[in-house]
């Protein structure tokens, strides 16, 4: 993974006053910390942190540059706002060229399953060790031509060299299973939407349905209609 190198710049204000003002001038609050220091609050250029947590994700590796010196590091929290998703505060670890770190790297499907299948990724990323200059950007793990059945456990992933895996080796990653029918679908949409109190309305053509048969009722007629209407009992002679 490249170095994202960052012009940092020291912060001498504390607060929310002065998170504020930072981000405004288009910045992001930060603290440096680990292997020992002081923790070292930063201020770092908004749009530059941006890309470089776009590109390298969250284990991006930082180049960041204060006062002539620079100091490696990767994101240890990152804090975006819930709504515009733009930074409001990170912290940094320390780490050194050669040091080895525990993080969690992405799972990435390659290829496509056979058909009619359907192809459940377990967990969306594996931890592992790695050098910190040289953490992979994703984990691929390929499905092509996998059938109903297949299942894809850690110790089945081919690790890059100088990562290893933290985790056990036979906790399941990818699972492929039959394909859900339209019905199959259809009655779990139903189930759910009863458990959440959810009533669906009629469709049109549930509606037309329902029409038809109305109709189909009424034109049939009732049992015994046609046996001489209102009042019909049985005609009186005059001789009576």
């Amino acid at each position: 993974m490249a170095e994202a190198k960052i012009a940092a710049e020291p912060r001498t204000e504390f607060g929310k006053g002065a998170a504020r003002r930072i981000r405004r001038a288009d910045k992001v609050p930060a603290v440096l910390y680990g292997h020992g220091t002081d923790p070292v609050h930063l201020s770092l250029p908004g749009h530059d942190t941006m890309l470089a947590l776009k590109h390298g994700g969250a284990n991006a590796l930082l180049s960041i540059e204060v006062n002539g010196d620079s100091q490696l590091a990767l994101p240890k929290q990152i804090q975006r706002d819930p709504i515009k998703g733009h930074l409001e505060h990170l912290d940094l670890i320390v780490v050194r060229r050669g040091e080895k770190v525990t993080v969690d790297v992405p799972i990435h499907l390659v290829g496509e399953a056979a058909p009619e299948t359907l192809v459940v990724t377990e967990t969306g990323s594996i931890r592992l060790e790695a050098e910190a200059t040289h953490i992979p950007d994703a984990i691929e793990v390929s499905i092509e031509g996998a059938g109903v059945g297949t299942q894809i456990l850690a110790k089945d992933l081919v690790m890059p060299e100088g990562s290893t895996l933290q985790v056990e080796p036979d906790i399941l990653i990818v699972n492929v299973t039959n394909a859900p029918t339209a019905e199959e679908l259809e009655e779990e949409l139903a189930e759910a939407e009863a458990e959440a109190g959810i009533e669906r309305d009629e469709s049109d053509e549930e509606i037309a349905e329902a029409e038809a048969a109305a109709e189909e009722s009424a034109e049939g007629g009732e049992p015994g209609d046609s046996a001489g209407g209102e009042g019909g009992g049985e005609e009186k002679s005059d001789d009576e």
